[in-house]
């Protein structure tokens, strides 16, 4: 699991505030605002050739993500945080607090209508609903 916080990112930082890349040098097929109601459960699946980078725009959210053969890690994510899911490695969001909101930048076929060609759902959930 690989979480950051926007701390980690280079930034320009001047008396009107702060410029923060949070990706560089990455093609990008599609950026989608998540929102979560307390409780909601989101993921429990996982992207074969797609890689997810989640950055937390509000709220607080539990990520628990697997990779094969490993078992799973767990961390709670808060607003800046950055989190990234990759080709291969389970995942899946619950809100601790409403509302959560969380911008995920996907790079792959997972995006818009082909959502659900490179998502499959986890037969265990590594979060029950």
């Amino acid at each position: 699991m690989e979480k950051k916080n926007r701390r980690d990112f280079t930034a320009v930082t001047d008396e009107r505030g702060e410029i923060i890349d949070l990706l560089i040098g990455e093609s990008i097929n599609a950026v989608t605002l998540v929102t979560f109601k307390k409780g909601a459960v989101r993921g429990n699946h996982v992207h074969k050739e797609t890689t997810q980078w989640n950055y937390v725009v509000s709220g607080r959210l539990r990520y628990v993500s697997q990779l094969p053969g490993q078992k799973p890690s767990e961390v709670e994510l808060v607003p800046h945080d950055f989190s990234v899911s990759r080709p291969g490695e389970s995942h899946a969001f619950t809100a601790l607090e409403e509302p959560s909101e969380l911008l995920v930048f996907t790079r792959g076929p997972r995006s818009g209508k082909e959502y659900e060609t490179d998502t499959f759902r986890l037969t265990t959930p590594l979060i029950k609903r």
